[in-house]
């Protein structure tokens, strides 16, 4: 469902704002029928939903369904993985920021009680 590159790229964007085909299209860089197949996709998958335009347009955007929304968390993931290992020192790059204070966003795993854990500290059981 969202183990497509621009699929993913197109929810990273619409959780950044990006809500019409064209500023995807323009900020993505991809060819229209693609772009219009992963949005067929999304929307039929419940992740993202098409609203009227919040300028009072004709046009129609698109907007994360609240299962699109639990996606936050992997996008935030991705993205700081990224920022860690794909710049160069001196590259300009985006930050996600907190809106409150505007401080860099941090993604911790923990386990229930709370408790920081690292791969190392995890395992799968299979639930029957």
């Amino acid at each position: 469902m969202i183990g497509d590159r621009w699929s993913l790229l197109i929810i990273r964007d619409a959780f950044d704002g990006i809500r019409r085909f064209s500023e995807l299209q323009r900020n993505l860089g991809l060819a229209k029928n693609i772009l219009a197949s992963r949005l067929r996709e999304l929307v039929a998958q419940d992740i993202l939903t098409m609203v009227p335009a919040t300028d009072g347009s004709a046009y129609q955007e698109y907007a994360l369904t609240a299962k699109g929304r639990e996606l936050f968390a992997v996008i935030v993931a991705l993205r700081k993985w990224g920022e860690t290992h794909l710049f160069e020192g001196d590259e300009p790059r985006s930050a996600l920021l907190d809106v409150k204070n505007e401080l860099p966003v941090q993604l911790h795993v923990t386990n229930a009680m709370g408790r920081p854990i690292s791969p190392d500290d995890a395992f799968v059981r299979k639930v029957s």
